[in-house]
């Protein structure tokens, strides 16, 4: 028999996929009654969905790009093709069961076309991640705040948001810690280049010894460490992408309240901001693609448990992520079609 060793990745997808298998069987009767919500829905309400995802992709364009052009980048790149590029940077994600790998990847390959090194749209993509989840923690305190005040904090909520916290915390110290140093860097480059290398050897039983060259990780991971101690001289760099990472989050968590809204049912866009964070999570560590069963798993349980009908639950998340899911893959697909014509397949790492 094969030997077969699962990530922990791997593991956390297996549990949370038996989870929502127990929770589909025991709330049954809930889903048949959330089928019948989803025909009641308020098709205008519904649309606002549209406008609203739109400015989420420019958002999130806007966070990459403004560091980009704040460094001397993309200076001719239009608004449009920032979002345009969010957009088609959302469809990868989604398609590909990478965490976000793909992403990485297709983005430092499409700004390459205009200039840009790999280290820098690399670090860009970084930047994005690490505002995103502190300018959320930061909304997740307010959040929480507004619950407590308005008496709908309970201890699930208090243990899920204070974890979220020390997560997103907890990463972004983590990266700062490895990028700051040089010498780390180096070390964690060489073991890199070695762990890919052997694996690759190992998947291809010998047939390709040498996939990624020392020498090629060794300047990216010293241009990555060069654009992190120019940031740490200019600070000030930071403060339009912060601003816009929380609009991009704001915007994300009212694609959901719009959905439930146009059920008839608002939920408290405190409680919103606290399950999509925990969905999220969840989604991005899953290697499903777009986290897909996962998240829904997670934030039809967290809302349910924090005393949402069950029925509600189920009905507007599964409504907003298919709506949304929906757009991002046909428009996302267009536009990633387009730029495949434009600029020709993807290469692979080793035709770098």
């Amino acid at each position: 028999m094969m030997n077969m060793k699962l990530s922990f990745r791997g593991w956390l997808t297996i549990v949370t996929l038996v989870l929502l298998t127990i929770v589909v069987i025991v709330a049954w009767p809930q889903i048949v009654k959330a089928g019948g919500l989803l025909a009641q829905v308020n098709i205008l309400i519904l649309l606002l969905l549209i406008p609203v995802q739109f400015a989420s992709y420019y958002a999130t364009g806007g966070m990459i790009f403004s560091y980009l052009r704040a460094k001397g980048e993309l200076k001719q790149m239009s608004h449009w093709s920032m979002t345009r590029l969010a957009l088609e940077l959302n469809f990868v994600n989604h398609i590909l069961p990478s965490g976000g790998a793909a992403g990485f990847s297709y983005l430092a390959w499409v700004l390459s076309r205009h200039k840009v090194p790999v280290s820098r749209s690399t670090m860009a993509q970084i930047v994005r991640f690490a505002l995103t989840f502190l300018s959320f923690v930061l909304l997740l305190a307010i959040a929480m705040i507004i619950l407590a005040f308005n008496h709908q904090i309970d201890r699930t909520i208090v243990v899920v948001g204070s974890g979220l916290m020390v997560v997103a915390v907890g990463g972004t110290l983590l990266g700062i810690w490895l990028i700051k140093s040089l010498d780390r860097l180096r070390k964690f480059s060489a073991f890199l280049t070695k762990t890919i290398n052997r694996f690759i050897n190992w998947v291809t039983r010998g047939k390709k010894l040498v996939i990624v060259k020392a020498e090629v990780f060794l300047e990216f991971f010293d241009g990555l460490h060069g654009d992190y101690m120019a940031i740490r001289r200019d600070r000030k760099i930071l403060f339009v992408p912060f601003i816009w990472a929380i609009i991009a989050n704001i915007l994300d968590v009212a694609l959901i309240w719009i959905s439930f809204w146009s059920l008839g049912y608002p939920v408290d866009a405190a409680l919103l901001f606290v399950a999509f964070g925990i969905a999220s999570i969840a989604g991005a560590v899953s290697v499903t693609p777009g986290g897909a069963g996962v998240y829904e798993a997670v934030m039809v349980t967290f809302l349910a448990a924090s005393n949402v009908p069950a029925e509600i639950a189920i009905a507007g998340t599964l409504l907003a992520r298919v709506t949304l899911l929906s757009g991002t893959i046909l428009f996302g697909y267009i536009f990633y079609q387009l730029t495949i014509l434009k600029y020709g397949k993807q290469p692979t790492p080793i035709e770098r």
